[in-house]
């Protein structure tokens, strides 16, 4: 006689024989082994759940330029810090890094060829930037009120700002000739004898930052403009309206709603200031510009690879790059904190 048993008096883990038998339990054997292609699509989940559905199939096309530029740009970085709290010198021996200390620092701090070039690099870096903006506005604010040829100016005054270092450098070292340059043609207009631009100590970084000027001050223009169009025409019609004259409506209503491209321009110009060691260096044709124009990357080029006094260079290379982070880093709190980031 067979037992029945009924779907209530059995346990759901229980496994019943059709001959009406042994009655056994599963959960006296063990589970079986996990696979590992179901632990990879669980992390796979987890992952698209934390960083989006996409997240591993877009790593393909983003993780290998984020492994180079963590290499080579931010482990390069770190290692030139490194580097500059040691006393390297030449190639003879590997950098001992066993005593770490801030010796080349304090050689800068006492160092007058070091205070000169940063004092430098910070004139040119408030002038050429004050000035590159001062003449882009101006330049914005004449095209932007519809004078003829417009599209022919933009381009004439954008087009230096494609030149590299080199070639503006080869134009100006023409220019500011000594026996036959343009600049002393035009001074010798008004009665002035032959300046020496570049051979006047006094005088040269202000040649090199009117040289800079001329090659930028089109992007300038371009950014302001490209801010004056934005201004919706009510603003001016308003100003006209309540008999503001040209320069009040420019200076009290147009120009403080151009706050945004001024700060943009400003760090892109600032940052173009501190790369202009090539241009320096085609204007003298060597590691050291003329007397009066040397700055913080051309002193720092010339440690390394002239003098070879590799842990000094890397010292002021780190001091330019705390310069820039200076400049970059209030800029991107700014534009986060305006949502753009």
């Amino acid at each position: 006689m067979h037992r029945t048993i009924s779907p209530s008096s059995r346990d759901d883990d229980s496994e019943v024989r059709t001959d009406g038998g042994v009655v056994s339990d599963s959960s006296d054997t063990d589970p079986a082994p996990e696979p590992d292609r179901d632990r990879a699509a669980r992390l796979k989940a987890a992952l698209d759940r934390r960083f989006g559905s996409d997240f591993m199939e877009s790593s393909v096309f983003w993780l290998p330029p984020f492994l180079l530029m963590g290499l080579f740009v931010y482990g390069a970085i770190i290692w030139n810090l490194l580097i500059s709290l040691t006393d390297y010198q030449r190639f003879e021996n590997a950098p001992d890094y066993s005593n770490l200390d801030f010796g080349m620092y304090t050689r800068a701090l006492a160092d007058s060829g070091f205070i000169d070039a940063a004092v430098n690099t910070l004139i040119l870096l408030i002038a050429f930037t004050a000035g590159t903006l001062v003449v882009g506005l101006l330049l914005a604010i004449l095209i932007d009120r519809g004078i003829r040829f417009e599209n022919t100016f933009r381009t004439i005054y954008l087009l230096p700002m494609s030149l590299s270092f080199v070639v503006t450098a080869q134009f100006w070292l023409w220019i500011y000739n000594y026996n036959r340059g343009i600049a002393n043609s035009v001074v010798g207009t008004f009665g002035l004898g032959p300046v020496n631009w570049l051979g006047n100590q006094d005088i040269v970084l202000y040649a090199v930052i009117f040289a800079l000027m001329w090659q930028f001050s089109g992007y300038a223009m371009v950014v302001y403009l490209a801010g004056l169009r934005a201004i919706p025409t009510e603003h001016y019609e308003a100003a006209t309206v309540d008999g503001a004259s040209a320069l009040k409506m420019y200076w009290r209503v147009i120009i403080p709603q151009l706050k945004g491209a001024t700060i943009s321009a400003a760090v892109v110009l600032m940052v173009f200031g501190m790369k202009a060691f090539d241009f320096l260096y085609s204007l003298s044709g060597g590691y050291r510009p003329p007397n009066g124009a040397d700055i913080l990357a051309t002193k720092m080029v010339r440690e390394a690879y002239a003098n070879l006094n590799w842990a000094y260079g890397s010292a002021i290379a780190i001091v330019l790059f705390g310069m820039a982070l200076s400049v970059i880093g209030p800029y991107l709190v700014y534009e986060y904190r305006r949502d753009n980031l």
